[in-house]
């Protein structure tokens, strides 16, 4: 097994910085849980002509007057939720914010953990999970300098190729992209890389003809199975109700398992763009139809996608680690005939 590693001075180096900024911004150990607060990135993403904002109401109601908006990436403090009566039925919880009130449908949770650097990389590349709001990622060229490239938001997931020195001398890890292959970087203090460990299988001693998914496009629900227990039961969103968007209904397999996958286009440096590099925990069951987690919306128990089941992240984990084909550590995807589906 390769590890790709600093050279011995410029590691030292680098190690001497963090070091010395420790006692301006004490860095979480990988492992530490943050201290809980509620913080909210305004996440809707530009789709189908839609504004990239969410409104805050004078009432948790979407008939009371529109007080003001707040944009895309805006980070929002939050003092606590509510239940609403006037709903939507589907996704009734609201937040209390600064002058008003918003629905959630659009707001991701957020953190801010900074991470210590390791000092290699195992193999040719490890997963990360990134543990900021979001990150900038960066591309280097020797005509142009450091350029940036696209925007990486909290939980999403990316293969760490490399350790580097940044634009601003500390370390960065270099990211290879899913899908264009391109090789940009990011503060390296800002991505968590994951554990071998939390790739091990669910419950592997259970038959394969035995662990089964059922997803109801009506109930707007995923149900997970073993034998006749219940293991997992949550809202989702499927593709939206037209021709061109629904998910499929059928029987089917899981054929591919990814980790991390891009979707959307490829436009660089255009956070309004469609875009969305490091989608996590993706399961492929037909032709561009997957579970997976979803870090653009928080608006489960309706239909929202373009054809995949969109999951919360936490969610999306426990079914990568759950169904066959068995995703390992450095795979970048697995294939295989594997889990049952069956949408109805």
């Amino acid at each position: 097994m390769t590890i790709k590693t600093f050279s011995r001075r410029n590691f030292l180096k680098l190690a001497g910085l963090s070091l010395s900024s420790l006692a301006f911004n004490p860095l979480s150990t990988k492992n530490a849980t943050p201290q809980r607060r509620r913080l909210m990135r305004v996440a809707k993403i530009a789709k189908d002509g839609e504004k990239t904002s969410v409104s805050v109401h004078k009432e948790p109601n979407e008939e009371s007057t529109i007080l003001y908006q707040r944009y895309k990436d805006e980070l929002v403090n939050v003092y606590g939720e509510i239940e609403s009566e006037a709903g939507p039925e589907y996704n009734p919880i609201w937040y209390r914010v600064w002058g008003g009130y918003v629905h959630r449908a659009y707001l991701q949770e957020v953190d801010h953990i900074l991470n210590r650097v390791v000092n290699s990389i195992k193999g040719d590349r490890q997963l990360g999970e990134v543990t900021v709001p979001y990150t900038n990622s960066l591309l280097y060229s020797s005509l142009t300098g450091w350029e940036p490239v696209y925007r990486l938001y909290f939980q999403t997931t990316h293969w760490v190729t490399d350790i580097i020195t940044g634009p601003d001398g500390k370390a960065w890890y270099q990211l290879e992209d899913e899908l264009d292959r391109l090789n940009y970087a990011i503060p390296a203090e800002h991505i968590r890389i994951l554990d071998d460990a939390e790739f091990a299988p669910l419950s592997p001693e259970v038959p394969v003809s035995e662990k089964r998914i059922e997803i109801s496009i009506s109930r707007q629900e995923l149900t997970a199975f073993e034998g006749d227990r219940v293991v997992l039961k949550t809202k989702i969103a499927s593709g939206v109700l037209t021709s061109q968007k629904q998910t499929p209904v059928g029987e089917f397999r899981v054929k591919s398992t990814y980790p991390s996958k891009h979707m959307g286009g490829t436009t660089r440096n255009d956070i309004d763009a469609y875009v969305l590099p490091g989608v996590p925990w993706n399961c492929f069951f037909t032709e561009g139809i997957a579970t997976h987690g979803t870090y653009w919306h928080n608006n489960f128990g309706t239909p929202q996608s373009s054809g995949c089941v969109n999951m919360r992240d936490h969610e999306a984990k426990f079914l990568f680690r759950w169904v066959t084909p068995v995703g390992e550590a450095h795979d970048i995807y697995k294939t295989g005939f594997g889990t049952r589906v069956t949408v109805l």
